[in-house]
């Protein structure tokens, strides 16, 4: 079996990359990280990338006068380590028109809520606020247009009555770390692919019961 070769952009403690290379040490896991990218200089994420023979790179956005100079560098960075598969990681940059062009339909991002719904930051307030009862994660290929692309995968996390944004952070964290891996599992076999905007595939989906937030029946015992 051929692995996809696979780089993460990272600005963080890479608790979703710890994730993906965790999957990638599983016997036919489709997949194998060859380079992860930060553009934070002692980003967390590195030393597991390290920890884990993983070579990363440092490539901070505050030494080049335009995001256009600074996605022209991660590319060819990316292409010099024959990068197949790109994957977001907790990665807090927005990319160029060109950046994006370069990776379709090759590039996946996390986000921590159902998308469409709440894209942006501050999501989790803005879901507690909006009184909603299940929220989640999505896993998306990347478009220009922030949180919006093609949708892979998604996870429901229901929103309990005693959450605060932290709370229900946490929750859907525990979800990504496997939605993640799921995804790109899907993309590098070749499961799924994408079709003008939307991902195809997997039509044999087994029947899993309805998550109803509150419970059914709650409050009747």
């Amino acid at each position: 079996m051929t692995r996809k070769r696979v780089g993460v952009l990272i600005s963080g403690r890479g608790s979703n990359l710890e994730a993906l290379i965790e999957a990638c040490k599983a016997p036919g896991y489709p997949a194998k990280i060859v380079l992860v990218v930060s553009n934070v200089p002692g980003a967390q994420g590195l030393a597991r990338a390290e920890a884990s023979g993983i070579p990363t790179l440092i490539i901070n956005h505050k030494d080049f006068a335009s995001r256009e100079d600074f996605d022209a560098a991660l590319d060819g960075a990316l292409q010099g380590a024959q990068v197949e598969l790109l994957c977001n990681a907790g990665f807090l940059r927005l990319h160029t028109e060109g950046f994006v062009r370069s990776w379709w339909n090759r590039h996946l991002n996390i986000h921590p809520s159902l998308l469409p719904a709440f894209k942006g930051l501050h999501t989790h307030a803005r879901v507690l606020d909006e009184g909603v009862k299940i929220s989640g994660c999505t896993v998306h290929f990347v478009r220009s247009e922030m949180d919006c692309g093609p949708i892979v995968a998604q996870a429901a996390v229901p929103v309990l009555v005693r959450d605060t944004p932290d709370s229900l952070a946490a929750r859907v964290l525990e979800a990504e770390h496997r939605l993640y891996p799921h995804a790109l599992r899907l993309v590098a076999s070749g499961a799924v692919h994408v079709e003008g905007e939307r991902v195809v595939g997997m039509t044999q989906i087994r029947d899993q019961p309805a998550i109803f937030s509150p419970p059914l029946d709650e409050g009747f015992d």
